[in-house]
């Protein structure tokens, strides 16, 4: 049965003169997990902050329940470089990791007396109480869960590197079975593997689930609400990700929409909870999920401010039959050989994911696929009708440095200069008014994106070439991406580490090993993860 573990009575946040959100009332039970959603800089990482009382509201408090233990990820990736990896996972539950180091002080002492005997006694027996002597092996379960390799799991932390060292923070987060968790993207640096364990592993989390992600499959998988922080105002929703966006699109087409009959688009709402209630994937979710949405009203839906930039790829041209043929390629870097005897031949209209956990493999290849860099031996051939554009995963050297504002930088590469046609081109990606005459060397990184995807656009392009391009982006800006090359009529080959963007775009992976070789599957990526696991 679930079990009310936080109650938010009234919270408001005024941060530097500017209101995040005010009068936020809300209730958190256990057995669910709670997805916190907004745009960027709506005050989501701030919310679980003020959750976890690292920051005090400006009005309001927040009531967790009494003897309940909240767990949170770390930020700080240098904070516990003096100790081993073991150990900071168990510091997780802190109060067993102190009583470990005082039974280890005790029985160390050269003049152990009765005293100190009857205080070991005390302490061994509220070590057994919270399965101490599991300790170890439940910390390694979670770290081999999360990828990190047996071999590693004692080694100090100031020689991991940062995403090794993320792993540890999150089995930290997991370890010591919390009432309370709190996650800020806790998926940032997994890859996919790891992160399907993850959703495993918080799907059966019995306490209090607060996450803040920007991994649509991830909410839609684990999330049995979603936290919005809209409007200046903080709102629960029952549903997933998909529910809560595409509810709010068909709530925003009901209030935009005054020629339609209201009682109709209210219909075709009730219609629209009643087939996601009885269609998830979830079995364990299923049940009571359903009962939650068969309780929903219309005023329970959700209304939504967001603005999503419009993506939209549209070839000059149409390809020819042949598009790119890829003969043993062999590449090195640095001493190590990244490609090794890399052939592909790609036919028309193909969408094709690279996958594999050497993210530099999948980098050189686009490198070689664009002509900056030389293969070591192998070639490549284009077909006679093709066009090609490059999205990089690093673009900075088309800003840093650079003294253009945006709409200079943008003229640079629209076929039509007129003023109009260009600020209405980046009014639609969501740069308007003054934005314009930003220099484009102080963009965030989510404006370069939305940069270097206009660029893209104006190209004309019939075959794109796309590496991480869901970085740096929200969610709104994510599902433009994805609904933009969904619709696109060309050739895709990309690489992502969103889940959801894979699944719905890519008809075929290629897989780069360690090795450097590739493994070709003809096949969507569920399919492909299938063929994987068996």
């Amino acid at each position: 049965m679930n079990t009310l573990s936080i109650t938010v009575n009234n919270v408001s946040l005024t941060f530097g003169g500017q209101k995040l959100f005010s009068g936020a009332d809300l209730k958190f039970m256990s057995g669910n997990c709670y997805g916190v959603i907004g745009a960027n800089g709506a005050g989501k990482s701030t919310f679980l902050r003020i959750l976890s009382g690292e920051l005090e509201p400006t009005t309001g408090n927040v009531f967790i329940q009494p003897g309940l233990r909240m767990s949170t990820l770390k930020q700080d990736q240098f904070k516990y470089d003096e100790f081993n990896v073991m150990d900071t996972v168990i510091m997780g539950n802190q109060r067993l990791y102190d009583i470990m180091q005082e039974k280890d002080a005790l029985y160390a002492k050269p003049d152990f007396s009765d005293e100190d005997g009857v205080k070991a006694a005390e302490l061994e027996g509220e070590f057994a109480e919270m399965n101490g002597w599991e300790a170890e092996s439940d910390a390694a379960t979670l770290l081999t869960g999360l990828g990190l390799p047996a071999d590693m799991h004692y080694s100090q932390m100031a020689d991991l590197k940062g995403g090794e060292k993320f792993k540890v923070l999150l089995a930290q987060a997991l370890f010591g079975n919390p009432d309370i968790l709190l996650l800020d993207e806790p998926t940032n640096n997994l890859d996919n593997k790891s992160v399907a364990w993850l959703e495993d592993f918080l799907m059966d989390f019995p306490g209090t689930l607060i996450v803040v992600s920007h991994d649509r499959w991830f909410l839609n998988n684990v999330c049995t609400h979603i936290v919005d922080i809209d409007f200046n105002q903080v709102k629960l929703y029952v549903g997933n990700y998909d529910f809560w966006y595409e509810s709010s699109q068909m709530m925003k087409q009901l209030m935009n929409d005054q020629k339609k009959r209201r009682e109709d688009k209210i219909k075709e709402l009730q219609d629209f909870i009643q087939r996601f209630s009885a269609n998830k994937s979830k079995a364990k979710q299923a049940t009571s999920r359903r009962k939650l949405l068969d309780q929903l009203t219309m005023e329970e839906m959700p209304a939504s401010s967001r603005r999503y930039p419009w993506v939209c790829f549209t070839p000059d041209r149409e390809a020819g039959k042949d598009i790119l043929t890829v003969e043993g390629i062999n590449y090195t870097q640095d001493g190590v050989q990244l490609l090794k005897d890399v052939s592909f031949i790609v036919t028309k209209g193909q969408k094709i994911a690279l996958v594999g956990a050497n993210e530099q493999a999948q980098t050189a290849l686009f490198r070689i696929l664009t002509e900056e860099i030389q293969p070591d031996s192998g070639t490549i051939k284009w077909g006679v009708t093709i066009s090609t554009n490059y999205f990089p995963k690093d673009n900075s050297a088309y800003f840093d440095g650079c003294d253009l504002n945006m709409m200079e930088w943008f003229a640079q590469y629209s076929p039509e200069q007129l003023e109009t046609y260009m600020r209405g081109f980046l009014g639609r990606m969501l740069f308007s008014g003054d934005d314009v005459y930003k220099k484009v060397s102080v963009l965030s990184g989510g404006e370069k994106v939305r940069c270097m995807l206009s660029r893209m656009m104006l190209s004309g392009a019939n075959f794109l070439m796309l590496d991480q391009p869901t970085n740096h982006l929200d969610l709104e800006s994510i599902t433009a991406v994805n609904n933009g090359l969904i619709n696109f009529p060309g050739n895709v080959i990309f690489t992502s580490q969103d889940h959801q963007f894979i699944t719905t775009i890519a008809d075929r992976i290629i897989e780069i090993k360690p090795d450097g070789t590739i493994a070709d599957y003809y096949c969507n990526y569920e399919e492909y993860l299938e063929k994987v696991k068996a």
